[in-house]
């Protein structure tokens, strides 16, 4: 054997990631969906994007139908979650990092916050979770998205009847 041979697992339809942090002095519990980009998992998107905060869009900077994909992507984002905010990342600089001397359209034309990333070696990888999860904190507090009002009211309501009797919601 001639050494280390990386060897990369692709995302398998969903990965759930979940993670506790503090901002300012507020406790945030986040969970990180990685929804694969291939084709095949297209049809189980939209759930994924329920009570979504904030998005990080990625590319893999080697793989150049990745980026190609970005505006179909978006798209889909968007007609589930029009106004979360939304970041973007070159994946895998690593491998060649002349890419982060490149200027990328797709970011600059929609207005989102970019990085340039290694998942590998983890250049960048915290700063744009960080960015992240403060851009959907802030969202999220002053959300007037039609879901997330309907939520915040859901999950106001006491379930639990005083009497101890069942409730029957709806009727």
């Amino acid at each position: 054997m001639d050494g280390y041979q990386p060897q990369q697992l692709s995302t398998y339809a969903l990965t759930l990631f979940k993670y506790k942090t503090t901002l300012g002095d507020q406790d945030v519990h986040v969970d990180f969906w990685d929804t694969a980009g291939q084709e095949r998992f297209n049809n189980m998107h939209p759930s994924y994007y329920h009570q979504a905060h904030a998005c990080i869009i990625v590319f893999d900077i080697t793989r150049k139908v990745t980026y190609k994909n970005l505006p179909n992507w978006y798209k889909e984002l968007r007609d589930y979650r029009p106004e979360i905010p939304c970041l973007c990342a070159a994946n895998k600089i690593d491998v060649d990092d002349s890419v982060t001397k490149k200027s990328f359209n797709f970011p600059k034309k929609h207005k989102m916050p970019f990085y340039y990333v290694s998942a590998s070696d983890g250049t960048n990888v915290v700063k744009c979770f960080r960015d992240a999860i403060r851009a959907a904190v802030a969202y999220k507090n002053n959300s007037t998205d039609f879901m997330d009002e309907i939520m915040k009211e859901l999950e106001s309501i006491d379930l639990e009847p005083e009497n101890g009797e069942a409730t029957n919601i709806g009727k």
